[in-house]
């Protein structure tokens, strides 16, 4: 097992790299620092816009490859992510950033997971039955609501029963900083409105996931020996269709670091994914790699941590 995640890990270190070096690559050839400075009035002079692209590293004057290598010297011997054209440490605000997206998406992602995979059980085993068709619907407009559209129907709803209870229950405006019950008013709507958007799949694949394993020749035998059908399910269908489940897990892990865009900017939220779409706007390259390569570490770990759990849940893939 060792070996097989060294090997992983080794893989998945290299695509990091590759794609955090096209990333870097791609923000510098789209991205225009230097225009930050030309729409301003007074236009500063031409040298002082040198200084401070210089001190970015992010002047167009300096061939592309130069600055990658002293940016990817920053990085390897210093964690140095460079400054914005603004001259704002990005190390400060991404770190930041991640954590406030982290401590929003974090307990949605797990809810999300548990209650999808929950109902997506239960409609399996009830097929066609009453639960299954009702969560099946449910779902299905949760599936086509727009995020957006969901979450100013909950801002809607919180300042409603805000009105109709005569208190502030909920807030729809930041996390909070007043203590934990003022931290839970504030994070119940936009973790609530995550959660809704993310359970769905989880619902509809691992029902779908189930149901291809609920007739396969190991369980079928395992009732045959006389094993009820309900625990038949559990011990050896569900092990099985919860691997596709795993590796779908991986790709919300994405969304742990670089946050999520509709619902932080809804709710004014100042997370990794508002960062994000910030630093594209204000032409900040050294911010758009950064997020993008945290993005590309919270993916790999997701791999490797979904090699894991595959491994665990699947005795062949140990062997071979």
């Amino acid at each position: 097992m060792l070996g097989f995640i060294l090997r992983r890990l080794l893989n998945y270190s290299v695509m990091l790299f590759a794609a955090t070096t096209l990333a870097y690559f791609l923000a510098s050839s789209f991205l225009n620092p230097r225009s930050n400075y030309l729409q301003m009035r007074p236009q500063p002079p031409e040298a002082s816009i040198d200084l401070s692209l210089d001190l970015a590293n992010v002047n167009d004057k300096v061939p592309v490859v130069e600055r990658y290598f002293v940016w990817l010297e920053r990085v390897v011997l210093h964690w140095d992510w460079g400054v914005s054209p603004q001259g704002e440490p990005v190390n400060a605000a991404v770190a930041y950033r991640a954590l406030v997206s982290a401590r929003l998406v974090l307990v949605a992602t797990l809810l999300a997971v548990v209650i999808g995979v929950s109902i997506g059980v239960a409609a399996a085993i009830r097929q066609y039955r009453m639960f299954d068709r009702v969560s099946n619907v449910i779902s299905v407009f949760f599936l086509v609501c727009p995020t957006f559209v969901l979450a100013l129907l909950l801002v809607l709803g919180g300042i409603q029963f805000n009105d109709w209870v005569g208190s502030r229950w909920f807030y729809v405006t930041g996390l909070g900083e007043g203590g934990f019950v003022d931290y839970l008013q504030h994070i119940a709507l936009p973790t609530l409105t995550l959660t809704l958007v993310g359970y769905v799949g989880y619902h509809l694949t691992q029902r779908s996931y189930l149901l291809d394993t609920i007739n396969a020749d190991y369980v079928r035998t395992a009732r045959a020996k006389g094993l009820p059908k309900n625990l038949a399910i559990r011990r050896h269908a569900l092990r099985t269709s919860l691997i596709p489940t795993a590796m779908g897990v991986v790709w919300s892990l994405t969304s742990v670091i670089t946050g999520s865009v509709f619902v932080e900017t809804i709710f004014a939220i100042d997370g990794a994914g508002k960062y994000f779409i910030d630093a594209l706007t204000k032409n900040d390259i050294n911010g758009s790699v950064a997020i993008a390569a945290m993005g590309g570490f919270a993916t790999c770990a997701g791999l490797l941590l979904a090699d894991v759990v595959v491994a665990l849940l699947d005795p062949r893939i140990r062997v071979s």
